[in-house]
């Protein structure tokens, strides 16, 4: 019962959050009056003690035979027995009415507890973009820093209040003018409380608050400035923004991404949910920053002065973890990059900021499997609450002993123990893994005081239950999951391990054997507990992962190996020991962490040569997982997760069989069905498709592997108009690369027939660039494309590569790539030029690739974009990548234009479908077509039996050109139809791309 309705309660909330995220729910503003967050979490958990109190002393026992035969006979002979036997049972039957009353109020106060959660966070959030000046309260500390010399944005997340639209652009002195007269009303409003309770009255607008991310990102290169040299550019001074600082700033607010934008999103990542799970109400993108801040706590504002106690302390134990980062940044520009990384860790590991690690070596820990060393986990907490305890301790025994005439000495240890591992929680950000492990010190200390019968697993999961409870969007943190089930994970293995040593230990022959044979011994039972504990946590975490990130890192069962002792038992005490004594002499602490540091960056470099083996590329698991397949994994180790012997672990042979079945048809599903990926770039104006066409009947290229099942051709594309001045892209090629790379590996492609760049690149004909820092993070938009294409070409196999307009400059520029990232295992490629009338097919026929445009010998760039027509034997559906589920990717929107042409004549070897990809940048590239392509007479039949145009709508196609191609559906990459339909066809119809 314990276990079910805590499920149940976990489940209605889950399901209540999701609910109404996806669909609008009236807002009941005297339902969240009467039912507020805080006083139904506190009836929830009185009503739950209850329920356990009344669960805990009526357990129901088994009476002996002779006793009810006994009971039998009395009942007989004596009538009040009879009623006492029914007044037992009528209380009986009462008890259960009364727990399971108490249980379904539970389960729907739970419910509405989440659904109160979500309309008070929907009252709050900002609903539409406006530009504002503001009041800024720094909240803790940066996500990142700002650093153009590694293009790092800076994220902070802040309180605004004092919000005024913006009527025009703010300079800086005009932010500090501000502040002066913000200072002067001030004072004058503490003079005269009734001015300013008048004033407060007649601007309603300006007591609105919200809480938001602050975002600023780096422009253009330069040099990074220092704080003596501020004026160089205004962002500099975000890095030397307190915990609590207040002051002016000019904003451009935005709402949060809904869950369905969110699926744009390459990797998948839903900011929305993680956006929401820390509460924040808007996205704000700094424009102008003051210079001046608002330091009189005086005049403070009268919302931030009346904060809690709580929220003071932990204000001061912020500005302790900035201080320290602060420390670890001195001189950061003059250390190498290894230096730099490894000091960053370092100080992950000790107050877990992040902010100074760059995305190389985040991918790294991903890579390896060991990015969960990185968060402050429960192993953190509790070293520094046993070091303090046995210091502690240490002390009473020397100093005053009598101290234990009054308590005794575990609970000496375990008050310290709290205490220090709440205040380390709160000096780490409070996160699950830390308050998690804080709250399960205080409950189980709790249960052996009050020597109540609870197991461990039990506190456990009441400690889950409760934290839903307080926060609900809690649920929506991988953290979260991935904490509570690790650690239940543990104490199951545990328990199991202890049982079975118990077993070894009591039937273990006893004989004489030498101290080197049992160290041996003792030392090999360790290295297979822990290869044991290590292959069972990841085999069992293994579902979870790939259901929450969509793909794990085979890397992590052999580097977990070495990496989990050496964090736990060398790193993490040596940077406690660190921490510990920066209090007393940062001298001693500089040199104990010089020594941290030097270790962490010998781990890297180990890691970076384990990762880079030619033999072992393959790391990464893609398995798409739904919540289903996760229950069938779950069935599956229910034997082995209850006692043994209490169910037949036969019984897991249906639910394995049946996961195995149902992966094997997904993964099928996504390479026995011709289709068109439209995959998100996070750029509007790149597109990246991707063809994924069967192979059947032996059908096979003169470069086609006659053992694949599938063929995959990808397609990229620069559509950004040249007579129209855009944004320039912010795109990198090594991102761009990694991106695509993970989608492939989703879609269970690890090798490419093809790439085809269908954007001409100025770079492969001009003078080239042999800088580094140039080609790997500020390439041109025109070598961006080329760009990926080579990196890409390191991570999986490529057969072949067409690329648009000239490309004379090709290899000079794998050379030049090659020399400035210093590597010596780089494949290249060759490049074909990607022209019109250049054809790819398979051995029947039934697919083929040609080029319609592209013209490389005319001297314009202007009609070198090469449009590329796919024509199959098989019709091909158009997908919209969800990157987060790719089973759940959705039919492209397409509009079906009415075309007056005659219906196609069927033929035996006809192909069924034709999919134009386009891909002009300027009008000249139809032009050109429309004069060397010859007419076809209108009595001609058609030779498709469906024509698909898929493009961008800044396209130049005119609708002479979309009546000669007869083409019937049109589908864009960013939603929005091109001109030339408008005059074509006024009237269109939306569908669905489905065949």
């Amino acid at each position: 019962m314990y276990w079910l309705i805590g499920s149940l309660i976990i489940i209605a909330m889950m399901g209540v959050l999701a609910v109404a995220d996806s669909m609008a729910i009236p807002t009941s503003s005297s339902l969240m009056d009467i039912l507020n967050t805080p006083i139904l979490s506190l009836s929830l958990i009185i009503f739950a003690i209850i329920l356990i109190v009344i669960a805990q002393f009526n357990v129901p026992f088994a009476k002996p035979s002779h006793l009810s035969q006994h009971n039998a006979g009395l009942s007989s002979r004596n009538p009040s027995y009879n009623i006492s036997h029914k007044s037992k049972l009528f209380f009986r039957i009462s008890n259960h009415v009364l727990v399971a009353v108490l249980a379904i109020g539970l389960i729907i106060g739970s419910a509405l507890q989440a659904l109160i959660s979500h309309q008070q966070a929907e009252l709050t959030e900002i609903t539409e973009p406006m530009r504002v000046q503001a009041l800024v309260t720094i909240e803790g500390i940066s996500d990142s820093v700002y650093d153009v010399a590694t293009d790092s944005g800076y994220r902070q997340v802040a309180v605004i209040s004092d919000i005024s639209p913006l009527m025009s652009a703010l300079a800086v002195k005009d932010l500090d003018a501000m502040t002066s007269n913000f200072l002067i009303d001030e004072n004058n409003s503490l003079s005269n409380n009734k001015l300013y309770e008048n004033n407060s009255n007649n601007n309603n607008g300006k007591n609105v608050t919200y809480r938001v991310l602050l975002n600023a990102y780096p422009k253009k290169p330069s040099k990074q400035s220092s704080k003596k040299n501020l004026d160089s550019n205004p962002f500099d001074r975000l890095n030397y923004l307190q915990p609590g600082d207040q002051l002016f700033m000019s904003l451009a607010l935005a709402p949060l991404a809904t869950s369905e934008q969110a699926l744009s999103n390459p990797s998948g990542f839903d900011s929305y949910r993680w956006l929401r799970g820390r509460h924040i109400d808007g996205v704000a993108n700094i424009l102008t920053v003051g210079t001046s801040n608002v330091t009189n706590t005086e005049v403070s504002k009268p919302a931030f002065a009346s904060s809690s106690y709580l929220q003071r302390f932990q204000t001061y134990i912020n500005q302790g973890r900035w201080q320290l980062r602060q420390h670890f940044y001195q001189d950061w520009s003059t250390q190498t990059t290894a230096a730099q990384q490894a000091k960053a860790v370092t100080l992950s590991l000790l107050t877990g900021d992040r902010s100074l690690i760059n995305h190389d070596t985040k991918d790294l820990y991903q890579l390896a499997g060991i990015s969960h060393l990185l968060a402050i986990s429960g192993t953190h907490v509790l070293f520094l609450a046993i070091m303090l305890a046995g210091a502690a301790v240490l002390l009473f025994d020397r100093l005053w002993p009598r101290i234990y005439r009054y308590v005794p000495r575990w609970q000496v240890r375990w008050w310290v123990m709290i205490a220090a591992a709440f205040i380390y929680a709160l000096f780490t950000g409070f996160d699950v893994p830390a308050a998690r492990t804080a709250w399960m010190l205080f409950a189980i200390g709790l249960v052996r005081l009050t020597l109540l019968p609870v197991s461990t697993m039990r506190v456990l999961f009441a400690l889950a239950v409760l934290m839903a409870w307080l926060d609900p969007y809690v649920l929506w943190q991988a953290g979260y999951w991935l904490s509570f089930i690790a650690v239940a994970l543990l104490l199951k293995y545990d328990d199991a391990s202890y049982t079975q040593s118990a077993v070894v230990s009591e039937t273990a022959p006893a004989h004489n054997a030498s101290v080197v044979e049992t160290a041996f011994k003792r030392v090999w039972i360790i290295v297979k507990r822990v290869f044991k504990l290590q292959f069972w946590l990841f085999i069992a975490l293994l579902p979870i992962t790939l259901l929450l990130f969509g793909k794990a890192s085979l890397w992590g069962l052999v580097i977990n190996l070495f990496a989990i002792g050496l964090f736990g038992w060398v790193i993490v005490p040596l940077n406690l020991l660190a921490g510990l004594c920066y209090l007393l002499s940062p001298a001693i602490a500089d040199s104990i962490w010089l020594l941290v540091s030097a270790i962490v960056a010998k781990l890297h470099e180990l890691i970076t040569w384990l990762t880079s083996l030619p033999a072992l590329s393959e790391a990464w698991l893609y398995t798409p997982v739904n919540v289903a397949i996760l229950l069938m994994v779950l069935l599956s180790m229910l034997p082995w997760l209850l006692p043994r012997g209490f169910i037949s672990r036969w019984l897991a042979l249906p639910p394995l069989t049946l996961l195995m079945m149902t992966v094997y048809a997904n993964q099928q599903s996504l390479t026995t069905i011709s289709t068109l990926y439209i995959l998100p770039t996070g750029d509007p104006y790149i597109s990246a498709a991707l063809l994924q066409y069967p192979v059947v009947n032996n059908e096979q290229s003169s470069t086609t592997n006659t053992h694949k099942t599938n063929i995959s051709w990808l397609f990229l594309s620069d559509h950004r108009p040249n007579a129209a001045r855009t944004m320039p892209s912010n795109l990198k090629a090594n991102k761009l690369s990694m991106t695509l790379a993970q989608q492939l590996g989703s879609l269970s492609v690890d090798t490419l027939e093809g790439i085809v760049v269908q954007s001409s690149s100025a770079g492969l004909t001009d003078t080239l660039t042999t800088d580094k820092t140039y080609l790997a993070s500020n390439a041109s938009a025109s070598e961006l494309l080329p760009l990926t294409v080579f990196q890409l070409n390191q991570r999986l196999p490529i057969s072949q590569y067409w690329q648009a307009g000239r490309s004379d400059h090709w290899s000079a520029f794998q050379q030049a790539y090659k020399v400035t990232s210093q590597s010596k295992d780089i494949t290249n490629i060759s490049v074909q030029r990607c022209e019109q009338g250049k054809t790819w097919q398979l051995g029947n026929g039934g697919l083929s690739i040609q080029a319609l445009t592209g013209w490389s010998n005319i001297d314009s760039p202007s009609v070198w974009d090469c449009t590329v027509a796919i024509d199959a034997s098989l019709p091909i559906r158009v997908l919209k990548y969800n990157a987060a589920d790719p089973l759940k990717s959705i039919p492209a929107t397409a509009q079906t234009l009415t075309s007056s042409s005659q219906p196609p004549t069927h033929q035996a070897n006809m192909p069924r479908a034709r999919l134009i990809l386009n891909a002009d940048t300027h009008q000249r590239i139809w032009q050109m077509w429309t004069l060397l392509c010859p007419v076809e007479p209108p009595e001609q039949p058609r030779t498709f039996r469906n024509v698909t145009w898929l493009g961008h709508s800044t396209s130049q196609i005119t609708a002479e050109v979309i009546s000669r191609q007869a083409i019937n559906e049109m589908i864009t990459y960013d939603g929005k139809m091109p001109e030339a339909t408008l005059s074509l066809n006024p009237a269109v119809d939306t569908t669905n791309t489905t065949p």
